[in-house]
């Protein structure tokens, strides 16, 4: 055994002749690799590794292979209240740990000083990298997001094998493939699939964490979702891409599992609290909570900005997804005064070669102080728009004055993404996500019915913008149920219609519904499990329609904004142009939108009618029609010269010859 020469990099790293382990810690005293049997959990070796002027810890193991499982014990002053937690009775997890022998399972042995763990700790496995062909992404801004809760999306499809739900293999499986090319998606994005745990106050209300934004290992895959590993993965994304589907990968960097004082000490608390998080000024044993999740990792350390990094150049390596969506991302920009759109971190990921051509997708907020950043994050970054959420839910729930807005928020959100400068649209268009009311769920409650969280309907949004068609929840009414199916037809024609990149969750082209939970993180069970056979195929039908005609006309693809400058002319309901008394009338329902587009089927120019009808009766309109051409209905049969657009619907008509 010999420590390693200069040149290394942090983890566990395969050689001809054995293994070099590394890991940061700038206060401990001393740290011990400690090295297991492959098959339980006896620990066959704990060695002292030796540390750099530069403070990382480092040992070579000679005869070490891959497939071996290892952790870290770090020893040192053991004192909260000045920021220090080192417990050597803690094994730790390697921040860099690539794969898992387990997942993470609270028990309260991990709160405790001096009580060994290493019973219930995963192991970290020494991995060898089997980097694959990194190709562009296929994916681009104003395509079409599938969100997806990896676990959940297969749990109940009755084609897929059993043993293969609720993972990501499961989503290469033909009956899969066929209805993402069914919806025209460009590119899943896959909710959290790397190792977390659940929240502590999860286990003895007998719940658990379903969407995993809790993590404690940030390259590590959960063995419950990827229980195949790095080559698991690797390989959907290859069945993927060969059906033109690019992968984003949803990521959380802005806190981990580990919580607040009274959390786990499982990996970066043990190893070096005060370097992975942020603490208040002057106060290192109280830790900033910007993500309302008990800690915020610490962006701007350059030890953390680097295990981000190359956490995020190991997916693409290993991998070759196009990109990422980053949880919370402000947190990402976040530096000693606040938010930066050049902070270091941000600066690093649009500058690295690997990187920089990667799908970049911000969820631009969190709770801290000036937390709300849409529209400010740096290019390419794009980013999830809540703002043409809520305009767009308003308008369609009948609130007044919301005409203006719902049509800015289709137009691409220029208000928003121009601020800068900027002449392209950037948002990331959603009416619904994993966070918040289903679509269904939206035209069905008007309040939030989250009682089986176990937190007595405390948690989640109590603002949604949503509204019931007469009847909260459950009901056997034909008339309430048809108008919400209207309704839903209508937010979906709405979404696919917008400038922008738009993002639908998995189900919502069905109907999907959570009984009205908007918080359902910790509902692994048939309230989140997609019902496949529950599915509305009259909806799925719709969608699908709807992608087909976003694809067939570039215009609706377009990423520069509406100016109305020749691109667009708004109407009213007689044919004439919108005027300023018509887009501030209070109760203003009714519009008319005529593109001039070329068309991919024709390959010829077109135009390109959109007609929105809010209210809850028929509206004729009047279209201008030149000598020798019709209007013909794009999602309905017929011809129309002059057309009734039946309530609370939209209609999209192309010009023919």
């Amino acid at each position: 055994m010999a420590l390693t020469p200069p040149s290394f990099a942090p983890g566990a790293t395969l050689s001809g002749d054995g293994v070099e382990f590394s890991v940061y810690s700038r206060d401990a005293a001393r740290v011990d690799l400690c090295l297991f049997d492959a098959s339980d959990d006896k620990e066959l070796a704990r060695l002292a590794m030796g540390r750099d002027e530069n403070g990382f810890h480092r040992v070579f193991v000679e005869g070490a292979q891959e497939g071996t499982r290892y952790g870290f014990r770090a020893d040192g002053i053991y004192s909260p209240d000045h920021g220090l937690w080192f417990d050597p009775a803690k094994l730790l997890v390697d921040p860099y740990a690539k794969e898992l022998d387990r997942r993470f399972v609270h028990d309260v042995r991990l709160t405790q000083f001096g009580t060994e763990t290493a019973d219930i700790v995963p192991k970290a496995i020494v991995t060898c990298d089997r980097p694959v062909e990194v190709k562009p992404p296929l994916f681009r801004p104003g395509g079409l997001i599938y969100e997806i809760a990896v676990r959940g999306f297969t749990m109940l499809n009755p084609d897929v094998p059993e043993a293969m739900r609720g993972t990501v293999g499961a989503l290469a499986h033909p009956s899969v493939l066929a209805h993402l090319k069914r919806l025209g998606v460009d590119a899943v994005e896959l909710m959290p699939i790397t190792a977390w745990i659940d929240e502590r106050h999860l286990p003895p209300l007998g719940l658990s964490n379903s969407w995993g934004y809790n993590p404690i290992a940030l390259m590590a895959l959960d063995p419950r979702l990827v229980p195949g590993g790095m080559q698991e993965l690797a390989d959907t994304v290859a069945a993927l891409r060969a059906e033109n589907i690019g992968v984003i990968l949803d990521l959380v960097f802005n806190h981990s599992g580990e919580s607040d004082r009274h959390g786990t000490t499982l990996s970066m608390r043990g190893l070096d609290n005060l370097t992975y998080y942020r603490h208040v000024p002057d106060r290192p044993g109280e830790l900033i909570n910007d993500t309302g999740c008990g800690n915020t990792i610490a962006g701007e350390h350059p030890v953390v900005r680097q295990l981000v990094l190359d956490s995020l150049r190991h997916f693409v390596r290993q991998a070759g997804v196009d990109g990422f969506r980053f949880d919370l991302a402000t947190i990402l920009g976040r530096e000693a005064d606040g938010f930066s759109a050049n902070a270091a971190l941000l600066a690093d990921i649009c500058a690295d070669p690997l990187l920089k051509d990667r799908v970049l997708i911000a969820e631009p907020w969190d709770i801290g102080p000036g937390g709300y950043q849409l529209g400010n994050f740096p290019a390419p970054f794009l980013e999830w728009n809540d703002r043409y959420r809520d305009d767009t839910r308003m308008f369609w729930r009948g609130d007044s004055y919301k005409l203006g807005a719902f049509v800015t928020a289709l137009a691409g959100s220029s208000d928003i993404f121009s601020r800068h400068g900027g002449h392209r649209t950037r948002s990331v268009n959603f009416l619904a996500a994993h966070d918040g009311f289903t679509l269904m769920d939206l035209v069905s409650y008007t309040h939030k019915h989250n009682e089986a969280n176990g937190e007595d309907n405390r948690d989640g949004h109590s603002e949604n913008h949503s509204w019931n068609n007469g009847a909260e929840g459950a009901t056997t009414d034909g008339v309430v149920l048809s108008a919400r199916r209207a309704d839903v037809k209508a937010l979906l024609s709405s979404l696919f219609l917008s400038r922008g990149t738009v993002m639908l969750t998995a189900g919502d082209e069905g109907g999907r519904s959570q009984q009205g939970n908007n918080n359902a993180y910790c509902q692994d069970n048939a309230m989140t499990w997609l019902d496949w056979k529950g599915l509305d195929e009259g909806l799925i039908e719709h969608t699908a329609m709807l992608s087909a005609i976003r694809k067939r006309f570039p215009a609706l693809t377009e990423t520069t904004f509406l100016n109305g400058d020749g691109d667009v002319e708004w109407l009213t309901a007689a044919g004439t142009p919108m005027t300023v008394e018509d887009w501030e009338q209070p109760g203003a329902a009714t519009f008319m939108a005529l593109f001039k587009t070329p068309d991919v089927q024709q390959r010829r120019t077109v135009r390109l009618a959109v007609i929105v009808n809010r209210s809850h009766g028929e509206q004729p309109l009047a279209l201008p029609l030149p000598d020798g051409r019709e209007w013909v209905s794009l999602l309905t049969v017929g011809h129309a010269p002059n057309v009734m657009v039946g309530a609370r619907t939209v209609e999209i008509l192309v010009e023919n010859y």
